[in-house]
């Protein structure tokens, strides 16, 4: 690869996949509402059920065949490395069908800043405590409303350039450095351990202890 990584390259990426997640439109797999409305069926708790939903997008995303078959399909408009642009859609979709089961409207731009956050992994947390948020164990739609356009925009910046830092400025894999937030492609195969520790980071900020209304 030729061209450098950057932020813009990053966000363009980042919302190329939140929109094919949302519609589905990548051949082969669901959209994230039908992923919701699929792990939202059945009796038990739903935190059982995200957990439910996580541990199958870790084994899932730990197959050759799943992660190569996906990367042939997937061609952002913007360039950047398929590896990178599989994580990206695979760790996106899961993050917004848990935004779903928790009661989130995944089309606004509050929210969607917030499941950007997730894809920082453990530094989630610090980087939405760095723009004045700070997620307790309940997240109210007061806290959601409050959320200004600065706010997003300084979000996604925190993002962009958490992402740019890890993909490595010139799209180069470097697996040590990558490691937990995207783990790495070995030999087709994509890691889950970097999936598991983003879906349980949508857990927190989604669903536990959280009571969110229609925004």
């Amino acid at each position: 690869m030729t061209e450098k990584l950057n932020e813009g390259k990053i966000m363009q990426a980042l919302n190329w996949a939140y929109d094919k997640a949302l519609d589905g439109s990548i051949p082969g797999t669901d959209s994230s509402y039908e992923m919701a409305e699929n792990y939202l069926k059945g009796e038990v708790d739903l935190t059982d059920k995200v957990n439910s939903l996580i541990r199958w997008q870790n084994t899932k995303s730990a197959t050759t065949g799943f992660v190569s078959g996906l990367g042939g399909v997937i061609t952002m408009p913007v360039a950047i490395p398929a590896s990178i642009a599989t994580v990206i859609y695979v760790q996106i979709r899961m993050i917004t069908a848990i935004a779903i089961m928790g009661g989130y409207d995944v089309k606004d731009d509050r929210v969607k800043a917030l499941v950007y956050s997730c894809l920082a992994g453990n530094a989630a947390k610090d980087i939405l405590k760095g723009t004045g948020i700070v997620i307790g164990s309940r997240m109210s739609t007061q806290l959601i409303k409050s959320i200004s356009k600065e706010t997003i925009f300084a979000i996604n910046k925190r993002v962009g350039f958490r992402l740019l830092t890890k993909f490595g400025e010139k799209g180069a894999i470097n697996l040590g450095k990558m490691i937990p937030l995207v783990g790495g492609v070995i030999g087709g195969t994509f890691d889950g351990i970097s999936t598991n520790i983003v879906g349980n980071i949508a857990r927190k900020t989604f669903i536990e202890g959280s009571a969110i209304s229609e925004l």
